[in-house]
């Protein structure tokens, strides 16, 4: 038997030491469980050496995180990381041990990068790492929502029920990231579709025109004499705005890549109407399902907000379950805080506050979720409908002004107001 001391929380969310006697490291986290304590870290007790720490989620080194298969580079997409929870579900339900599973799936995989990966998998549970631990090798592929569930179910000996519910939060993330696509997918067309149309215009077309017209420039109306300011500006110093505007957006994806940016930003993104309203929802689905998913499995409150606040695409929503987070810690319960921040719905809070007190907080916010989900679907349902029209009015007023400043010279030359 070892010894190890330990840090954590117990079910309340408050903090809790002390030492508990195991074979090993996976024994004690299950002696932990039983005592209901959720253990943070572990060091254990070796006479006559320094004792050594072991976070209870495994760290992935700088090294692996740059792989080329991370998802980032194309090779695997969130779609391949979903199929791919969901065999291991299936399989898992079907009584294969994991390894065989992971075998077996990597035998029939076609991309070379998973065949890569789960090939990496499989050697590192065959030779005693525990799956979570191989997974929180490639934080680019695997989330910290995921290497955490797929954790317990490790910890508790219910790895096929937690993969069942992590396989469900994966297909609802990635129908919501499908359906923003979709909706930005048409929009972006009309606006890079706009763009060329004008400097084509601007550029070409627009200075043949004018070039026809005799008189003083001083003579012609304001808008035509604007339009052909900003044309002979493209025409000479094109260029010049390409570096400009190339300079600017690299700029301000560095900044936004920085914690005050990206507070910023989402700050400015959830008070953009229609858009603001969509990201909330999308935010409140994801805390619903995640924080009842999390829960359900057997992770204690505090450590589960620690996985939700990941999970939000919010910095400004994020630092509020941070603050719920820090009130939790002082024995309060998580809706007073949360109803305090004014960000979240009353029926998100009032449906919290009931699942604590009856202490069925994972089923009440299991349940709950589809509803909140459904609000998300119709919110960027609304938004699919809205902001591709304003895209396409904006662009009639601006081919609107670019016409009437093209005509007016030739109309008030007809009504003998400019030239000889």
């Amino acid at each position: 038997m070892v010894q190890f001391a330990y840090k954590g929380y117990d079910s309340n969310g408050r903090s809790v030491d002390g030492l508990v006697d195991a074979a090993d490291r996976r024994g004690a986290v299950a002696e932990l469980t039983q005592r209901g304590h959720f253990a943070s870290e572990l060091i254990e007790k070796i006479k006559g050496a320094k004792a050594k720490a072991v976070e209870t989620q495994p760290k992935a080194p700088a090294e692996v995180t740059a792989a080329w298969w991370k998802r980032g580079s194309g090779r695997i997409t969130g779609k391949d990381v979903v199929a791919v929870t969901a065999q291991i579900s299936a399989a898992l339900r079907a009584g294969l041990p994991i390894l065989s599973a992971i075998d077996i799936i990597q035998a029939q995989q076609v991309k070379p990068g998973m065949r890569t990966l789960l090939g990496d998998l499989s050697k590192s549970v065959s030779t005693g790492e525990s799956l979570s631990e191989a997974m929180a090798r490639y934080p680019n592929i695997f989330s910290k929502l995921y290497i955490s569930m797929i954790y317990v179910g490790e910890s508790g000996g219910i790895l096929d029920q937690t993969i069942i519910q992590l396989s469900k939060l994966l297909v609802r993330d990635e129908k919501i990231k499908s359906n923003m696509k979709n909706a930005m997918a048409y929009p972006l067309f009309v606006l890079l579709l706009a763009i060329g149309s004008v400097i084509v215009v601007l550029t070409w077309v627009f200075p043949k025109m004018i070039g026809t017209i005799q008189g003083s420039v001083r003579m012609l109306p304001w808008p035509t004499r604007m339009l052909m300011g900003l044309s002979d500006f493209l025409i000479h110093y094109g260029w010049l705005l390409a570096i400009v505007i190339g300079l600017a957006v690299y700029g301000f994806n560095a900044w936004k890549r920085t914690k005050a940016g990206r507070l910023k930003l989402d700050h400015v993104l959830l008070r953009i109407p229609i858009l603001g309203g969509v990201l909330k929802a999308i935010a409140v689905g994801r805390f619903a399902r995640t924080l009842g998913a999390l829960t359900k499995s057997g992770i204690n409150i505090l450590p589960a907000l620690g996985v939700v606040r990941d999970t939000l695409g919010n910095e400004v929503l994020g630092q509020q379950i941070d603050h719920v987070s820090e009130r939790v810690k002082t024995g309060e319960p998580v809706a007073t805080p949360l109803a305090e921040s004014k960000l979240f719905p009353p029926l998100l809070v009032q449906i919290v506050s009931i699942g604590e007190q009856t202490g069925k907080i994972d089923e009440l916010l299991t349940t709950a979720a589809d509803t909140f989900d459904e609000e998300a679907d119709a919110a960027i349902t609304r938004f699919m409908a809205v902001f591709p029209a304003m895209m396409i009015a904006t662009l009639a007023l601006v081919i609107g002004f670019i016409i009437m400043a093209t005509l007016l010279p030739i109309m008030t030359m007809d009504l003998g107001g400019i030239g000889g």
